[in-house]
Order: structure tokens, then sequence, then C-alpha cells
């Protein structure tokens, strides 16, 4: 029996690689925190560019369509592209990881994807 993937934003695969146990409420910091020891599991994900499971606990999201959604479909194509990957596409967690670590922060390109993001200040250095 295959497991049902998680339904994962693309540029997410970036805020993971950062995440500090901070965000926007106690409750969205905790759910984020749950959902990474989750897919430490390497389970199957597909990836989207509408909301997902994280973004099920942020402010941003009035029902299931983000407030910046312009902004933040831009990030998940910049990722996607940079990885070779489309919205749909289902992978292993870990693979997805591995493709953002290579293509986009390996290659000194986050900034580029999401340095308008209101949180960049913890994804640098």
């Amino acid at each position: 029996m295959e497991l049902q993937p998680i339904l994962l934003r693309a540029h997410h695969g970036l805020c993971i690689c950062f995440f500090q146990g901070r965000g926007y409420s106690p409750a969205f910091t905790a759910h984020m925190a749950a959902v990474i020891r989750r897919l430490e599991q390497n389970p199957p994900v597909q990836l989207t560019d509408q909301t997902d499971c994280i973004c099920a606990c942020c402010p941003n999201n009035h029902g299931n369509v983000c407030e910046s959604a312009a902004k933040v479909a831009a990030y998940d194509r910049a990722v996607l592209d940079l990885c070779g990957l489309k919205p749909g596409d289902r992978l292993p967690y870990r693979a997805f990881h591995q493709r953002v670590q290579q293509a986009v922060l390996a290659a000194g390109l986050r900034q580029q994807v999401c340095g308008d993001c209101q949180w960049t200040s913890l994804c640098r250095g």
C-alpha cells in the first residue's frame, strides 16, 4: 500500500531548511515543527504552487488562498524551475530536499528566489 503523499508548496522546501522555531504565532510554529518531524520520516510529497499542509495554520491563509498568493506563487515557480520539477510531481521528501539543497542553496540562489520574504533575515548566514 502506497502512502498518501503530503501536499507541499515548493518554496516551503526552502522555509524548512531554515526553520528556527519562529513564525507567525506559537500555534503556527508548533504546527511547522510537527510537519518537519513528519517529513524527516521521508514520506512521499506532492509538490504544489497552492496552499499546503504548512499553510493550514498560517494567518495569511484565508479559505485556502494566501493573501500574498502572487508573491509566494512566484517563489514556488522559481523553486520548481530551478529543481526541474512541476506542480503535481511526487517524490520522496529527501529527494526533494536534496534537489532544493543543490539547485537553490548550494547554487547561491536563495536570495534571488525569495529575498523579499518577510522572514529572509532568518535565512541568512
